[in-house]
């Protein structure tokens, strides 16, 4: 894929009418590719999306001897001449989940050396919990002129007790503990869907994990794994930043290969406001007609509270919803960088430290925006697509790092949006 550097057009005045299929989960698919890693055969990965993050990822993957083709959207994945440790510091500046390999490559090599992960600037995203957990494997950890070196040939199970329920630590450690002989326990670990499909892909390839999703996570280590098929789970993330976008233009949605028990923080709130959302088996219709009531409070939290990746776009609607909205950001400390762009729109947001008051107004209106992060990109496109005039949004490569055919789905839509680009490739 290429990075684009240039800008959206949007113009509004247009309600959704459609369908659209989810794109596999971001969230999982990295970390399951740095997994493959661990694998002793050959995997296939179906579905895979077609973003910025995935063509870095498979970048760095293969610098460390990794064989992989692509055939549409499946991935063939050989690890098994796999020559290196050292994991390039070019590209791990430009993905924060190129993290993952320090637990894939730990667990490959016995030893690896990576530098600290970049990403999007959405705050501090310390990664004290990884080497914590992996010191108490008997991991020797060195962190020196940015890198982290960490040698581990003397590994040891263990009960670790994750202080904050981080979900790369979590998966980091998931992945160095499956070679690891004996049983690891993971008191406290994150619960995403995304752990779960972690460690569904790892049994799939051999490995012996219980408790994802739960409050303790089993490990047993084994000498050997094999390849496998997987298909990742549908992007939660995703799913809720389209019917957001119904909420906020009107009209109505259907989307598949959606599971909607993942996003039922925000579609608990979003019938409260005024929206009509029904789910049948995989598939959730989302209808809109009017002005929705302000959510009152929402507070970020770690699953299954309501997603910090899921604040701004939920912002963007709180602008134009009748009453005012209170955002508690628990997380992420930069993540309401969304708001002064918003302010240029019209919107009515005040920001308190880890607090936004949002009054909504009857109407945002076209402005010049700049993306700043992943999520931020697209809640500004939501509100482009609903203010009175012109908008442009800049930075969307930032967008293009999660989201496959973004302008290409809204506009299947019903909705105004065209790319205005210059390309260069990576």
């Amino acid at each position: 894929m290429s990075n684009c550097i240039g800008k959206y057009l949007i113009h509004s005045g247009h309600k959704i009418d459609g369908e659209l299929t989810v794109q596999s989960a971001k969230n999982s698919f990295l970390p399951i590719l740095a997994a493959c890693l661990i694998s002793d055969g050959e995997v296939v990965l179906h579905k895979v999306p077609n973003i910025i993050d995935v063509d870095y990822m498979t970048k760095i993957v293969e610098n460390l001897g990794v064989k992989i083709v692509k055939y549409n959207d499946d991935l063939l994945v050989d690890s098994r001449h796999a020559n290196t440790y050292e994991i390039s510091s070019i590209l791990t500046k430009e993905i924060r989940s190129s993290i993952f390999l320090l637990g894939a490559v730990l667990a490959r090599f016995r030893q690896v050396k990576i530098s600290y992960p970049g990403g999007c600037d959405i705050g501090n995203r310390p990664i004290d919990l990884h080497i914590k957990g992996l010191k108490a494997l008997n991991v020797k950890v060195t962190e020196k002129h940015g890198y982290i070196i960490c040698d581990g040939e003397n590994m040891k199970p263990n009960t670790i007790h994750l202080d904050f329920p981080s979900v790369g630590a979590t998966e980091n450690l998931m992945m160095v503990a499956t070679k690891i002989n004996g049983i690891t326990k993971i008191v406290n670990p994150a619960k995403e869907p995304e752990i779960v499909d972690l460690q569904n892909f790892l049994n799939a390839s051999g490995c012996k994990i219980s408790g994802a999703g739960t409050s303790v996570i089993y490990i047993e280590g084994v000498d050997k794994t094999n390849g496998c098929e997987y298909t990742p789970i549908p992007d939660r993330i995703a799913t809720g930043t389209y019917i957001i976008a119904t909420a906020m233009t009107g009209g109505k949605l259907l989307l598949k290969n959606t599971y909607p028990e993942h996003i039922e923080s925000l579609i608990s709130k979003l019938k409260l406001a005024g929206c009509d959302v029904s789910i049948k088996d995989n598939e959730i219709f989302t209808k809109a007609n009017g002005r929705m009531k302000s959510i009152q409070n929402i507070d970020t939290q770690p699953y299954p509270g309501f997603p910090t990746d899921l604040q701004s776009q939920v912002m963007s609607l709180q602008t134009i919803s009748d009453g005012v909205s209170i955002i508690c950001e628990n997380l992420f400390e930069n993540r309401f960088k969304n708001a002064a762009e918003l302010n240029k729109m019209g919107a009515d947001i005040v920001i308190r430290d880890r607090m936004a008051i949002i009054k909504g107004v009857n109407k945002l209106y076209g402005a010049d925006v700049q993306a700043h992060d992943l999520r931020g990109g697209a809640a500004l496109v939501l509100a482009g697509l609903v203010a009175e005039g012109v908008t442009t949004v800049s930075g969307i490569h930032h967008i293009y790092r999660g989201y496959e055919n973004f302008e290409n789905n809204l506009t299947s839509l019903g909705l105004d949006i065209k790319k205005i680009e210059e390309n260069t490739t990576f």
